[in-house]
């Protein structure tokens, strides 16, 4: 493999966020064994879906070929991070009182990002925030963005109300029929939970559009 094409280095260049699952397993492992590669390991182990990777433990990792005491506690503590870190509160939350406020808060961290992000701001009643949650990543269609995962991350957050967003990757952030679509997916999901939707934010290059401001929310 070239070495601008290897993990480590793709994610020094392009940011974590570029990189797939099976490139972060494979940062996390470090190393594969006599047969296979860091990168072959991690896909074997990426290929059951990260959430059930997450509930395997130590005994249960160890038993993967490839895997041994010191991976399998790397990848338990990895996961167990990555829950306390979405569980812990942020200090000075900012609030989301206007779509201006929303989409200067989101373009430094999404804007840029080769690969189309849908995610949540889950709120607290003052519109506070309570968590930042990516949903999905890709070509963003309603298969993949379902309302059941969207409103999980919100219950989780015992959030009082959301704000979606997502990015164009072409810069342009004019909303296509699918996202108008989506969004009155999830707003009639939002009322039916009790969890409204404020707003849905698409952020383009330097710019964003807010589907409120539209009258699509």
């Amino acid at each position: 493999m070239a070495v601008d094409e290897r993990p480590r280095e793709r994610l020094a260049r392009h940011g974590a966020g570029a990189l797939s699952n099976r490139e972060l397993l494979a940062l996390v492992l470090g190393t594969g064994h006599a047969r296979e590669s860091a990168l072959d390991v991690a896909e074997r182990l990426a290929a059951s879906g990260l959430r059930e990777l997450a509930t395997r433990g130590v005994a249960d990792l160890e038993a993967v070929a490839g895997l041994g005491p010191a991976k399998a506690t790397r990848l338990v503590a990895a996961f167990e991070l990555g829950s306390r870190a979405a569980a812990e509160p942020l200090s000075d939350a900012p609030a989301f009182d206007s779509p201006a406020a929303t989409g200067r808060w989101l373009l430094p961290r999404y804007a840029s990002r080769p690969l189309e992000v849908f995610g949540l701001l889950a709120l607290d009643t003052r519109h506070r925030l309570r968590k930042l949650a990516e949903v999905s990543q890709g070509c963003l269609t309603s298969s993949l963005v379902h309302p059941r995962e969207v409103f999980r991350e919100a219950v989780v957050a015992r959030a009082a109300a959301v704000i979606l967003f997502h990015n164009h990757p072409s810069g342009d952030p004019e909303p296509s029929a699918e996202d108008l679509s989506l969004t009155r997916r999830l707003c009639s999901a939002g009322g039916l939970m009790g969890i409204p939707v404020l707003d849905h934010v698409i952020l383009g290059a330097a710019r964003f559009v807010s589907l409120k401001e539209r009258g699509h929310v």
